[in-house]
């Protein structure tokens, strides 16, 4: 079922995806309670080839910087005499029953039965990128062969910062929660939809496609003699 108005438009038609795939940073700030609105996840996971909103993020800029950092880290780590696989390298497909998870870490150090997941941050720091590692660390050893076996920790590193995971964080509750919330965006029913303007404004989902989308909206106040 497809969710676009009844008018003809401009805007290209979504394509339905032969079955849900759900990329690892659709699910982060769901799962910590930073947003709450779980539709975008679910079209996305659903379909594909939708059209998206004009993008005003400096992609070339966070990349330069995203890079330098990255080559910082595994020239340190490959010092240490670690192994180290990096982004495309570790670029997973985790199939399910009800959906595929895919993901693409940024390094991967190994030094024997041990490893550890890096990924480098160049913004503020959010509980959202700790679950995203924690996401890695659960699905790197399940999908890619050559991590079967490995017990891996995490780290996410910020400039100046490294915040490091224990492998125990991924443990029964966490493992729980990321299956139902991946089973609420591969099920055939819509995921709950809530529109807010800060929610809206970090969706690249048009209003051909989610015709309840808040854009420039203005923050409502009140006033009140109570304190």
């Amino acid at each position: 079922m497809l969710y676009y108005p009844s008018t003809l438009c401009r805007w290209a038609l979504p394509v339905e995806r032969s079955s849900p795939y759900i990329w690892v940073t659709w699910l982060t700030k769901l799962l910590v309670g930073e947003n709450s609105c779980e539709w975008g996840a679910w079209f996305r996971a659903h379909f594909q080839n939708y059209d998206v909103t004009p993008g005003t993020f400096d992609s070339t800029g966070w990349q330069l910087k995203h890079t330098n950092l990255l080559n910082r880290i595994r020239a340190q780590l490959e010092a240490q005499g670690k192994t180290v696989f990096t982004e495309n390298q570790n670029k997973f497909v985790l199939r399910g029953q009800s959906a595929t998870l895919g993901g693409k870490p940024d390094l991967i150090a190994i030094s024997g039965s041990a490893g550890t997941v890096f990924d480098v941050k160049t913004g503020a720091p959010s509980p959202s990128h700790h679950v995203q590692v924690m996401v890695y660390m659960y699905a790197a050893p399940r999908a890619l062969g050559q991590y079967r076996g490995v017990t891996f920790d995490g780290k996410v590193v910020y400039e100046g910062q490294e915040v490091p995971i224990p492998s125990l964080a991924v443990d029964d509750a966490f493992v729980r929660n990321l299956v139902e919330l991946i089973g609420r965006l591969a099920g055939p029913t819509p995921a709950r939809k809530a529109p807010s303007l800060m929610e809206c404004g970090f969706c690249n989902l048009t209003t051909a496609n989610c015709p309840e989308r808040v854009a420039d909206a203005v923050v409502q106040d009140g006033e009140t003699g109570d304190f």
